[in-house]
């Protein structure tokens, strides 16, 4: 028995290292170029992948290291409070991209206006935009958390530092994706070539792909979304779980932090809703750090991402930290909601529509 569980061992490692491939390397094969360009996309999502490693060391000790956990008693340009997981992380990727020579501007949901890299700027043709660490309020009680990105061309000027020519449609992105810190740390991205999936092996310290191309189901048994808020909505969001609740074949599940959510909902098919309120119609995510990346993603895998009225990635911010309702996922069940959304519209009830 033993000599056959090692030779099982010896298998699985000689076909890891006939099969690894590396973030790096895989955004060149995607681009089928080793241009510049090319590898100035290969260094960036290098660096992001270190950023991930350097947060999620410190996620994994967190109840180990003194200063990691609680509140950091700021209040961000939002006005929430900020966790001290927040201030290190967000802290993590300006460190990183100081260093890499092709990033002139971050812009993160923690900071009221972009951060300028000088010493980069006469080279650095990239913008990043980051949240560098969502579901924080998850962190000390140790679950999911993750972080957003997306990766946008610096076109023209700025004026007073105010980066206008980032107040454009998500479309505009050249790439986006998300980090997954859990049970093992997952990096997930498109370059509009698809979306692939790369997990962190501590013993290399390397991201290797672990699953590539991956296409959401057209219907998912699962419905995401804080029913605690329930009768801050409009009727139709109401309307639609009204429905979800009086049919079989649906599972809430919500976590508090969108990158778990999101993930679940990518590979299983379903919809996550964050839906505006009667106090709050724009909702509370950020489109240029939250829902724009990820409708980013959604629409590579074969989803959609809506407002409700509009599609995500058409959606143009007035202003750095514009935010929007999403509703995002399989085409079956966005279509859905939107349906009663509609309805609504067109003053019909959908209670007896044909849903």
């Amino acid at each position: 028995m033993a000599d056959e569980i090692t030779k099982n061992a010896i298998e699985q490692t000689q076909s890891l290292d006939r099969d690894c491939t590396t973030l790096s390397r895989h955004v060149l094969q995607q681009l089928h170029s080793f241009s510049a360009d090319a590898q100035d996309l290969s260094a960036l999502m290098n660096r992001i992948a270190l950023a991930a490693k350097l947060v999620s060391r410190r996620l994994s000790r967190a109840g180990l290291v003194e200063g990691v956990l609680g509140f950091s008693g700021d209040i961000n340009v939002q006005g929430e409070s900020v966790k001290r997981m927040d201030v290190y992380a967000n802290d993590v990727f300006i460190s990183v991209f100081k260093q890499s020579g092709l990033v002139c501007r971050l812009a993160s949901e923690e900071m009221e206006k972009p951060y300028y890299i000088p010493e980069n700027c006469p080279i650095g043709r990239y913008t990043l935009l980051y949240d560098p660490i969502d579901g924080s309020s998850n962190i000390d009680s140790n679950l999911t958390v993750g972080s957003i990105f997306s990766i946008r061309q610096q076109e023209g000027s700025d004026e007073n530092g105010e980066a206008l020519d980032l107040l454009q449609s998500g479309r505009k992105q050249l790439a986006a994706g998300y980090i997954l810190y859990g049970p093992s740390t997952m990096l997930v991205y498109s370059i509009g070539k698809g979306v692939h999936s790369f997990t962190l092996d501590p013993s290399l310290g390397e991201f290797i792909l672990s699953n590539q191309n991956i296409k959401i189901p057209e219907h998912g048994a699962v419905y995401s979304v804080n029913e605690g808020n329930f009768w801050q909505w409009d009727e139709p969001i109401r309307d639609y779980i009204r429905y979800v609740h009086r049919h079989e074949g649906y599972t809430a599940r919500y976590s508090g932090a969108l990158v778990g959510d999101f993930h679940r909902i990518l590979h299983e098919g379903g919809v996550f809703m964050y839906p505006g309120t009667l106090k709050k119609p724009e909702g509370k995510l950020r489109l240029l750090y939250e829902t724009a990346p990820l409708a980013f993603l959604i629409e590579q895998a074969g989803g959609l991402a809506s407002t409700g009225t509009e599609e995500i990635l058409d959606v143009v911010p007035d202003q750095l930290h514009t935010r929007t309702p999403v509703i995002i996922g399989s085409k079956d069940d966005v279509t859905l909601v939107k349906s009663f959304i509609n309805d609504r519209k067109h003053e019909k009830n959908p209670a007896i529509a044909t849903h």
